[in-house]
């Protein structure tokens, strides 16, 4: 580690106003580290998006100096990103042994997996990279091998969380390493980054325990098949819905691609602990009576094509939904997919399914830390300079409330935006400057190559449908030979909006004849003027704006 005194700089590229891909990065004498970088999934105003990505070009144009890519846990929004990077940046990328499994299964899908080293840590791993020296702890959260990072470097020291809890009792006994974060703030901590997902919400998070104590009821109490669907990727929850089939002797069955996936990982690799024979597949259902028939699947957020959703319909192929069945949602829905999930939920009564859904039914717990947490983490860190992350504005507002309240000075928390930096120099820190930092698009294999434009073209094409003028001219005299000829989707019904397409029709033509004896008659202006004109003209009368594109079709 370099003894020089240079400027120690710390920023997001994703992560900061916003819940979903993470991804932030620690600078010191031209090293850099970047830590996480995850995905997030569109809203309904991101027409045909399938994912949201961080913008990375920041790292590519510094692509020399980035070092090592440290990924605390293995949710989506922590390596969803990552794939999208490594094809940009070949860099090592270090985890743990249940982070690796979950990463090797992307980079194996995008064909990385050869080209990339991949190099195993856990919370006693010390690493010296560039000019750090990195150390982790464990932290509980939902998912498990969850680590906290702490950089040392000659302007001090500097901590990153991760996603945590304080789970006094975790279902897989990876306790929080609550010793170590004590030494570690003993030591000095000049600056702590902290996740603030649940910083508006007061008290303690209550324990994983508490959910497999209901769903063990849920599971003795059900009279047919039962039916969970929870997040693929929290194996805790998965190794309890286990043990409850295993009381009640069930058979268990996986529906959903990263269910699948993400439970053969955990068993290859000692996570999660099925009874030989326990797993069946869905063709082999019909062969046990109901009562002896536990499915776990994905879906619990309402996605239209998951599993669940499919279940909802009667559109799972050989498996079906029947009166009398038990269906548990054991995940709380993310902000903005209530209104899928509650969908799902009306579908499954309208099936005569029982369903346990919602909060106050002990089906979920999160694995987010609620105030009490997060004052804790700052006690025992006890920072100089504060950044809160991983949050919108709101909860950030808070856990700097929440700082303050245990003794972090007012003045030394940085709210920051995505791209601004906060440099630190001989110990102290400032906010004055930013980098480019913004979303990426994925769409199908095109990353990137969809902007605002595109999707402000999407936009219009659903909410006002499109016309297409095609006309037929002379290449010589620019004569109108044919037409005009009008095709619309999504705008008008033809045949009872005969009126106004003959209007629009002499309108053009009056516009062609306008335009030839001004001799306007290059192309480009013909097809300018046309669409102006006709678009006004549709406002006009319907109050609509289609998007019109006129073609001409030399002869």
């Amino acid at each position: 580690m370099s003894s020089r005194d240079e400027t120690l700089s710390i920023f997001a590229l994703g992560g900061l106003n916003e819940v979903g891909k993470n991804m932030y990065c620690i600078q010191y004498s031209d090293d850099i580290i970047v830590i996480d970088c995850g995905n997030k999934f569109p809203d309904e105003s991101l027409l045909g998006i399938d994912l949201i990505i961080p913008d990375v070009a920041f790292l590519e144009e510094n692509k020399d100096n980035v070092k090592a890519l440290i990924v605390t846990h293995g949710h989506e929004d922590h390596i969803g990103g990552i794939p999208y990077l490594l094809k940009k940046i070949n860099i090592p990328v270090f985890a743990t042994r249940f982070t690796l499994g979950l990463i090797e299964l992307k980079l194996e899908e995008h064909k990385l997996l050869r080209e990339t080293k991949l190099i195993e840590i856990d919370s006693d791993a010390k690493l010296t990279i560039g000019e750090f020296i990195v150390e982790f702890f464990k932290v509980n959260h939902s998912i498990p091998d969850c680590l906290g990072v702490l950089f040392r470097t000659s302007q001090g020291n500097i901590v990153h969380t991760g996603d945590f809890k304080f789970d006094l009792t975790p279902v897989n006994e990876q306790y929080s390493d609550i010793h170590k974060m004590a030494r570690i703030g003993a030591e000095g901590v000049l600056l702590l980054l902290s996740e603030s997902t649940n910083a508006e919400r007061s008290g303690g998070t209550p324990s994983e325990k508490m959910v497999g104590e209901q769903v063990m009821e849920a599971f003795i109490k059900a009279e047919q098949k039962v039916i969970l669907s929870t997040f693929a990727s929290n194996i805790n929850r998965v190794q309890q819905v286990v043990d409850a089939a295993r009381r009640t002797n069930r058979k268990l069955v996986l529906l959903g691609r990263s269910m699948i996936n993400v439970v053969e990982v955990a068993i290859e690799r000692g996570y999660l602990h099925v009874p030989e024979g326990m797993l069946i597949e869905p063709n082999e259902i019909n062969e046990f009576p109901p009562e002896q028939v536990a499915i776990l699947c994905t879906g619990s957020q309402g996605e239209p094509l998951a599993a669940l959703s499919r279940l909802s319909t009667g559109n799972f192929r050989g498996v079906e939904v029947l009166a009398g069945d038990t269906v548990i949602l054991a995940a709380g829905p993310i902000p903005g997919n209530e209104k899928a999930v509650s969908k799902i939920v009306d579908n499954l009564f309208a099936l005569g399914a029982h369903v346990i859904y919602g909060s106050g039914k002990g089906m979920h717990v999160s694995g987010h830390g609620y105030q009490e947490d997060l004052k804790l983490m700052l006690t025992l860190m006890k920072p100089k300079y504060f950044i809160p992350i991983h949050g919108e504005y709101r909860m950030l507002h808070q856990h700097r409330l929440l700082a303050e309240s245990v003794g972090v000075a007012q003045g030394a928390t940085f709210i920051l935006k995505n791209g601004e930096v906060v440099d630190i120099e001989h110990s102290l820190a400032r906010q004055t400057r930013r980098i480019h930092a913004g979303d990426t698009y994925v769409d199908g294999v095109g990353v990137g190559d969809v902007g605002d434009i595109v999707l402000r073209d999407r936009k219009q094409l659903s909410e006002d449908g499109m016309l297409v003028i095609v006309l037929t001219m002379s290449k010589g005299d620019k004569k109108l030979l044919s037409g005009p000829d009008t095709i619309t989707r999504g705008f008008v019904y033809v045949r009872d909006s005969e009126e106004l397409l003959n209007e629009m029709k002499r309108l053009i033509e009056k516009t062609l004849k306008d335009l030839k004896k001004s001799g306007k008659n290059q192309w480009s202006t013909v097809k300018q003027t046309i669409k102006k004109t006709i678009s006004d003209f549709l406002y006009a009368r319907t109050k609509r704006r289609p998007m019109v594109l006129p073609i001409i079709i030399e002869i």
